[in-house]
Parts: structure tokens; sequence; C-alpha cells
């Protein structure tokens, strides 16, 4: 470690100081790769031998399905107490501390600044990523606290994701779609196979694409395979497959709006939920999550499930903003960022103009450089009356002018603005009380839109 590294960490007293520090430690802001991280993280005995470990991966759905299993778990009870759970997240909305939460409640900046402190000795002269700081840092706190279960959600990919230094007892692969291309490939099956690196031999998998690519699929079969080059039936037994071992649908006929979910046991034993309620998160990740707290031993009834489904409503994913004032207008957050989560938004409108819920649509959006920008927005070319742009005050932002000429080619009503927040308060100005704003694009688009709603 440098000595002018050593005063400045030194320096750090509050954890905005710290957090500071750690933006300018490591000049790769996406640096994958579990070498360094392994290195410090056995210097601090890193062991969660303690917890049950969920490790959720996936290109979109990944902190709704996590959040769906913490407000499951926080119900069970082993030998009548409680469970504890604790989930690690990234990247925050407003506040850091949110990466962090213990039974619901965000962990306090003296928690952070103490395993701060720990890594940087700890760390020597290995360089580590603001994420990987973060990482390891927050698995320094659950160490000390020593949750029940501890659920992971992989940041991104999985393969080389600083979480994967964890073997967790149940790997989740969420979906698969075109996202981080750079880092992971450029079809579903080359990024599938980097999201299926979180598998392990002698452990729960649970895939929930509905299309799974085959090299999902096939890694979760070859970790399992034994030396004698066969794959048991009770390791084939541990390894769920959305639309093979379960499933979802629409309820009958005269039932509009109820859901139910299907789950082959390997005795060929069928479990049925049925009379499930609208969820407020994505469908497919409650489906994904049922199978989960299947295979964890958690017994599931539509009345449970459907309380659970009430109270899941995770900030910044569909995040609807009531007004019930004449002047002023409902607005929708979602940090959905790629096709994908652009594909889910549009169906989620077009549902509501079906509805006539609401007479015209406004779009608020900001993009990062490195996204599909291209695909993303053009989802939405049936339900976007207006739209409204600016750049975000962020190193990888894109520039007005490249979602300008993409919006180009399906709209002539594209107004644009120097920031964010001005794009919001005109766009809010110029709506009516029986039309949306949809805030989208970005982490960074809806924190700074959701601090002037909150």
């Amino acid at each position: 470690m440098s000595e002018n590294t050593s005063s400045h960490s030194k320096d750090c007293k509050d954890l905005n100081e710290w957090l500071y520090y750690l933006e300018t430690l490591h000049t790769i802001e996406i640096d994958l790769g579990l070498s360094r991280i392994g290195q410090v993280a056995k210097r601090l005995n890193i062991n969660f031998d303690f917890a049950r470990v969920i490790t959720v991966a996936g290109t979109n759905g990944k902190g709704t399905t996590c959040a769906f299993l913490e407000n499951s778990l926080l119900e069970e009870k082993i030998n009548d107490k409680t469970l504890t759970v604790a989930v690690y997240s990234s990247p925050h909305i407003e506040r850091f501390n949110e990466r962090l939460r213990i039974n619901k409640t965000d962990v306090d900046d003296q928690h952070f600044i103490t395993a701060f402190e720990k890594i940087e000795l700890a760390r020597a002269d290995i360089s580590l990523s603001y994420y990987e700081f973060t990482t390891l840092a927050s698995f320094i706190i659950l160490m000390a606290v020593k949750p029940d279960i501890i659920i992971l959600e992989v940041g991104l990919g999985g393969r080389l994701d600083a979480t994967n230094i964890i073997d967790a007892d149940v790997a989740v692969v969420t979906t698969i779609d075109l996202d981080h291309q750079t880092f992971l490939g450029n079809d579903r099956e080359t990024i599938g196979f980097e999201k299926a690196g979180i598998f392990r031999a002698n452990q729960d998998i649970v895939i929930g694409d509905k299309q799974a690519p085959k090299s999902v699929i096939k890694h979760a079969e070859q970790v399992n395979i034994s030396t004698s080059g066969t794959l048991s039936e009770k390791a084939k037994s541990r390894i769920k497959v959305r639309e093979q071992d379960f499933t979802s649908s629409e309820q009958e006929k005269g039932n509009q709006g109820l859901w139910q979910w299907h789950y082959t046991k390997p005795n060929n034993e069928t479990v049925c939920l049925r009379n499930l309620v609208n969820t407020a998160i994505p469908q497919d990740n409650v489906v994904t999550a049922l199978m989960v707290l299947m295979q964890l031993g958690v017994t599931l009834t539509t009345e449970k499930v459907n309380a659970l489904i009430g109270k899941t409503k995770v900030a910044g994913r569909t995040e609807l903003f009531v007004n019930d004032s004449v002047d002023g207008c409902d607005v929708m957050l979602d940090v959905g960022h790629n096709p994908h989560a652009g594909r889910y938004l549009a169906k989620k409108l077009m549902q509501l103009q079906q509805q006539n819920k609401y007479q015209r649509i406004t779009a608020v959006v900001s993009m990062l450089a490195d996204k599909d920008i291209s695909n993303t927005l053009k989802s939405f070319h049936e339900v976007i009356d207006d739209w409204y742009i600016a750049e975000l005050e962020v190193p990888r932002a894109a520039s007005v002018k490249v979602m300008f000429d993409e919006l180009t080619d399906f709209s002539d009503s594209i107004n644009c603005f120097d920031n964010i927040t001005q794009a919001f308060k005109i766009a809010n100005k110029n709506t009516e009380s029986t039309d949306l704003i949809l805030v989208f694009g970005s982490f960074h688009t809806v924190a700074q839109i959701r601090r002037l709603l909150v």
C-alpha cells in the first residue's frame, strides 16, 4: 500500500468519506474476477457456516425475488424461534446503507465504517474495487450478526462476481437476457453460462427462466456429475427448472385476474396453489421464489402466498406514487434499463391503457451509454405519448443526442433538458391529473426523482 493511500484512509471519519475514498481507490469501475477479493476474504476468515445461504443471479428480477424470499422467511420459525434474515443487494437507490439489511432494517453507518477499517488493514497492497470492498464489508458485518438466513443478490454475471466467493445452499437464476454484453457475452447462451457460474455440487438449484438457455441447465447438471460420470437421481431432484418442474398459468375462466402455481415432485406428486392474486412485482419472480421456498421446506398455502404477494413491493420496481391533488398526476418509477425490462414495463403500461386507467403516458428517461438504448426504448413505441430526456451526471451517462436519435425513429414528441430533475418537473407541469408519468432507464434516474416524491 502506498503512503498516500494509507494516510488517506486514516483520514476517513464518516461513511461518506469512506465511500469517496473507495471510489478513488481502484481505477476500473467494473473489474470482474475472484482473485483479489478471494485473497482478502481468506485473510479475514470469511465464513458463513452458521447460516443457510441463498444466492440469486439473473439479468432482471433479482431484487424482487430476494424481497419475496425475505418476506416469507421472516415469518418462518425453527424450534419456535423466528428466523433472522439478511439481504445483501446492489446498487442502492438513495442511501448506501440500503445494500445490507437485517430483518428489513438497513445496517447503520458505524457497522460499515468498522468493517471498512478491518478490510483496509487486511488488504495491504491488494487493490479492491468499490463493489468488492463493500461486498467484503457486508460479509464482515454478517459474520458478526450471524443471521439464520443470508440472501445474496449477485451484482453482475455470476461466475466472476464478488458474491461468488461464497458457496450457497441454494442457487437461483431468474431470467437470462442481453445486458452488460461487454463483460458477459453477446448471446443468451454465453450470458447464461456466466450466470450459472454460481452453481455448486450438492446444492439446490432453481432456474426461473421460462426458456432457460441450454448452457444454464447443462452447467447445473455438470457440476453435479459424479466421478463415475453420472448424474444421480438425488442430484437431479435438486435441480428445478421452470416449465419442466414448476410453472404458472392463468386461472380458468370466471376467475379473472387470478393465477395458479404448479410443482411436480420427483415422485410425480403435484402441488398446486390456486386463486393467487395479482402481484405488484413481476409474477415470474414470485413463481421462481415459490420454488425456492419449496426447496427450503417451507409449507405453502394460497392464503399464505397471497398475504406475501400483498406485502411485497420494492422501491423503484413499478413503484407507483398516486397523486390525489387536482394539479398533478400519478408517477411510476422503475429502474429498468435493458430490453427485457423494457418489454415487461411496456406490457404493464398496455394493461393500464386497456383498463382506461390513464389518458396519456409520458416518459421521463435517462440511460447509461453502455446499455442497449435502441432496443430498450423501442419497447415503448406503442405506449408512450411524450418523451422527456436528459443526461445523467455520471461518467457512463448516455448523451441526450444518442437517446434523441433513437427516439426519432418512432416518436415526434421528444423534449430535451439539461438534467433529469428539470425534465421531470416540466413533464409534471405539462400533464393532467388523468395522465401517468413513467420514470425509468437507470438506478441513477430513479434515485434522483424518487427524492422529489418521498
